[in-house]
């Protein structure tokens, strides 16, 4: 049997809600409920799976203890369900890592479904995504909505369910755009905020987003996980082998994704340059798209370093990739780079200056060591990071629960 109990209520007002089944056993009760229609509301969806012809209410006074909450899941518990939101694109690797996010919840034994957005712009696309989004929540009864980025698909989800919500805040849906006008920048970061003000947890990939957000007591800080069972060290030499790559090339790889511009790829280039001047020719392998993501872990084991220049990041997961791959990383200080390198060697984290960059690059190049990072990153597997990330999802139902009961002498 499931339990739950609620101690906010007025000791005068307490009473337990039980739901039985169609034998008489009790499937489930509330202790410290206002009414079996608040009780009913407050329960997550998974537990109303039955319909009122199968289960009897019944209402019970009881004493409950003060200033305790009390979650107990028996042997008919079931598995927390969660539907992520998560905006697409064009390209296949977009939002690759809450793609993965999402399998490796769903091996710690959450039910996952996914809804891909299909438009952030389009108003007509938008209405019919709400509508199909609607249909999908009342079919698949999550206990929790998660909306893996902020700005339109955070609000939209906001705007599409009343269940506890949990969005996760990236980089660009907080931090400004280059290249974008001031009225879509603003716009974003409005869109964000607001779907905070809505969200029962939120989470930040980097402690610098958190700081960002207006409303900040709800949100924690979890990076993206790395599946540290594909990207791992490999021998350079296989790795070029399979790429056609000759060994006594100089490899950097750099990833623009899609948005260059965002990323600096000019500035990339002209690091690049004043490395050539320095250590002689270099190869500069750009990854916007054109390679699959089964294929990015062997290019990280070929290639002899990575280039992070962006102007703004949130917590790049290139960097922690490669840190599990051994791959050296030469990076400006944009996110959480800099925590993230800590004790890593070689890598350098550099000024925006491509003469400081192109010195870092050569250095390493010329030094053709692999790096200590797989010794950094056990903390970033992507099974620990889902554990985290299942525990935000049951404050999340608690603090749903209890803002419901609060608004219940008004239901």
């Amino acid at each position: 049997m499931t339990r739950f109990e609620l101690p906010w209520i007025p000791e005068d007002r307490r009473r337990k809600f039980v739901r039985r089944d169609s034998t008489g056993s009790p499937a489930f009760e509330i202790k410290g409920c206002l009414c079996p229609r608040a009780a009913k509301s407050y329960l997550p969806a998974s537990l109303l799976s039955q319909g009122p012809h199968d289960m009897a209410d019944s209402i019970e006074y009881c004493a409950v203890a003060s200033n305790t909450i009390e979650i107990e899941q028996g042997s008919s518990g079931r598995p927390i369900r969660v539907l992520a939101v998560i905006p697409t694109s064009s390209s296949k690797c977009s939002m690759i890592f809450a793609r993965r996010q999402v399998t490796s919840l769903q091996q710690m034994g959450v039910v996952c479904e996914t809804f891909f957005l299909a438009s952030r712009t389009s108003p007509w696309i938008l209405t019919k995504e709400w509508r199909r989004l609607r249909t999908t929540i009342r079919l698949f009864r999550p206990d929790v909505l998660h909306a893996h980025y902020g700005t339109v698909t955070a609000l939209f989800s906001a705007l599409s369910a009343f269940v506890p919500l949990v969005v996760t805040y990236r980089g660009s849906d907080l931090n400004p755009t280059p290249g974008a006008s001031w009225v879509r920048c603003l716009a974003r970061r409005l869109l964000s905020q607001l779907a905070a003000l809505w969200a029962s947890r939120i989470i930040c990939v980097s402690e610098q987003l958190r700081g960002q957000l207006w409303r900040r007591h709800r949100a924690v800080v979890i990076p993206s996980g790395v599946d540290t069972r594909i990207f791992c060290p490999r021998a350079r030499n296989e790795a070029r082998a399979q790429l056609g790559w000759g060994n006594l090339e100089r490899v950097v790889l750099f990833n623009a994704g899609g948005e260059p511009r965002l990323k600096r790829l000019d500035l990339a280039k002209a690091a690049l340059e004043a490395a050539r001047a320095i250590c002689g020719e270099i190869r500069l392998v750009t990854l916007n798209g054109n390679f699959a993501p089964e294929a990015v872990p062997i290019l990280m084991g070929a290639a002899d370093c990575i280039l992070v220049t962006s102007d703004w990041e949130g917590s790049p997961n290139i960097v922690k990739e490669a840190m599990a791959c051994d791959l050296p990383v030469v990076t400006v200080d944009a996110g959480d780079v800099r925590s993230r390198l800590a004790g890593v060697w070689p890598s350098r984290v550099v000024d925006r200056d491509p003469q400081e960059i192109g010195r870092a690059v050569a250095e390493i190049l010329v030094e053709g060591q692999r790096s200590n990072g797989s010794s950094h990153v056990q903390d970033l597997s992507s099974a620990v990071i889902a554990e985290r990330i299942i525990s935000v999802y049951r404050a999340s139902v608690e603090t749903w629960s209890r803002e419901k009961l609060r608004l219940a002498p008004f239901l």
